[in-house]
């Protein structure tokens, strides 16, 4: 029993993605989410915030396939103090209900917390009832605010 439960962990870790061919290989996942990026602007967008912002960029994979990427940034506001935000999240949809966005999401919890990050805050689209009821009723989140946006 030890020995599968070893084999289990072994199956299912999480990375840090940093090379072109590594965060490539997520796009697929992420494009999910993300549907209006291209390769290329992924790939460039990814690259700029890893470089100017803290970006950081993670994949659950499951017997050498990614399941899930979350991307976030820890960051300080006034309001939040030290924080991590989490800007991208998504599980393949094939692959969800298995309990993977719940291992990536406690897995940046635990990140923050081992980097003196005090909370995890995100966004999500209005019409994503089911990712809310997940962050709310699963996940423990509380929700504290809307998110407004402007194009310029």
């Amino acid at each position: 029993m030890l020995i599968k439960g070893v084999i289990n962990l072994l199956r299912k870790a999480i990375k840090e993605l940093r090379t072109s061919d590594q965060i490539l290989q997520a796009y697929p996942i992420m494009n999910q989410l993300r549907t209006h990026l291209d390769r290329d602007t992924y790939l460039e967008l990814v690259a700029e915030a890893q470089e100017k912002e803290r970006y950081k960029l993670f994949a659950l994979y499951d017997d050498g396939e990614i399941a899930a990427v979350v991307g976030f940034k820890p960051m300080i506001t006034l309001y939040y103090g030290r924080f991590v935000w989490v800007c991208d999240f998504v599980t393949d949809n094939q692959k969800r209900s298995k309990g993977y966005g719940e291992k990536l999401l406690t897995f940046v919890q635990e990140w923050a917390a081992q980097n003196q990050y005090n909370s995890v805050s995100l966004s999500s689209g209005l019409q994503r009832e089911g990712a809310h009821r997940f962050y709310e009723e699963k996940m423990g989140y509380d929700k504290v605010s809307y998110v407004f946006k402007r194009n310029v």
